[in-house]
């Protein structure tokens, strides 16, 4: 499992990439963009028949560099990491504190590629990948990337832990309603894996998971009360009215809410139309009372009666 940490918590669970999957992408991507040079070529080889032997070397020269190292950059930065060979395969390329790529991270990795994997057919990749204990190449190395897996097989759900007892039921009356999914998400993973981080790490993670959910909710947690804390019972509070909402829902039950319509029978007369039936009252004894002793006039103080 990666140690990979970001700011909303949703790449704990990913792992890094391996050496036969990201050689299976990477050959993915070689053969489309191989057959895109040889095309270009060829059509750039007869655009050019007219032209001196230096002319068409500089335009074979170009075409090479163009889409075999400035289209893998193109394609990685704006895809954010996902080239066609990487979606195929359920990778993708990211920075080592988890965020996504950006153009000097693809330049520096497209740059050693040239080396890695077209100069030396790719042996220096599969090396240094094997060496590593994250699988990275030398290129993700130098640009501090790392590839991951983006489908993994499911596991088992990890409950939130609970709150502190003195935090529980403090927190009835705080309007949920504006916290988005995504938050609640980045919040359980964190609060599930909390334990796997860094003590600093988590709790700056803490802080700002807990400052997003205060800006959702509009109400500050109490003074003194710690981040991790804070959000063990806000997620309480949601599991507990997600749990009332479902069981009030099952116990009403398809036809809760409808009374049943009183019987009625004809009425035959110059009235038309259906009578209710009133059963009759069975007669009740009165229970007896209890004579009631005389009340005596309240004396004067400063104390009021009950009322």
């Amino acid at each position: 499992m990666s140690d990979l940490v970001t700011g909303d918590a949703v790449v704990l669970g990913l792992r890094p990439a391996r050496l036969p999957s990201r050689g299976l992408a990477i050959l993915l991507d070689l053969a489309v963009y191989v057959t895109g040079y040889v095309l270009i070529s060829v059509g750039l080889t007869m655009a050019t028949a007219s032209l001196d032997l230096a002319a068409q070397a500089a335009v074979a020269v170009a075409s090479f560099l163009l889409f075999l190292v400035g289209v893998p950059i193109a394609v990685e930065t704006l895809s954010h990491g996902r080239s066609l060979g990487k979606l195929a395969c359920g990778l993708r390329v990211v920075r080592d504190d988890g965020g996504p790529i950006r153009f000097r991270h693809a330049l520096v990795r497209g740059a050693m590629g040239i080396v890695e994997l077209i100069l030396t057919f790719g042996s220096i990749a599969c090396i240094a990948s094997l060496v590593s204990a994250r699988g990275r190449r030398l290129g993700d190395v130098f640009a501090g990337t790392l590839v991951v897996r983006e489908r993994v097989p499911g596991t088992r759900v990890m409950p939130v832990p609970p709150p502190p007892p003195w935090l529980a039921g403090r927190f009835t009356g705080l309007d949920l309603s504006a916290v988005p999914d995504g938050l609640w998400l980045a919040i359980r993973q964190y609060l599930t894996r909390m334990n796997q981080l860094d003590p600093q790490v988590g709790a700056a993670m803490a802080v700002r998971l807990a400052d997003d959910l205060v800006a959702r909710t509009g109400a500050p947690p109490p003074a003194g009360v710690p981040a991790a804390a804070f959000l063990m019972a806000v997620v309480h509070e949601r599991q507990t009215r997600d749990a009332a909402r479902a069981f009030r829902s099952s116990a009403a039950g398809p036809g809760a809410g409808f009374a049943p319509a009183p019987a009625t029978a004809p009425m035959s007369g110059p009235m038309s139309g259906p009578m209710p039936v009133v059963a009759p009252v069975p007669h009740v004894a009165p229970a007896p009372v209890a004579p009631v002793p005389p009340v005596e006039a309240p004396r004067a103080g400063g104390f009021a009666p009950p009322a």
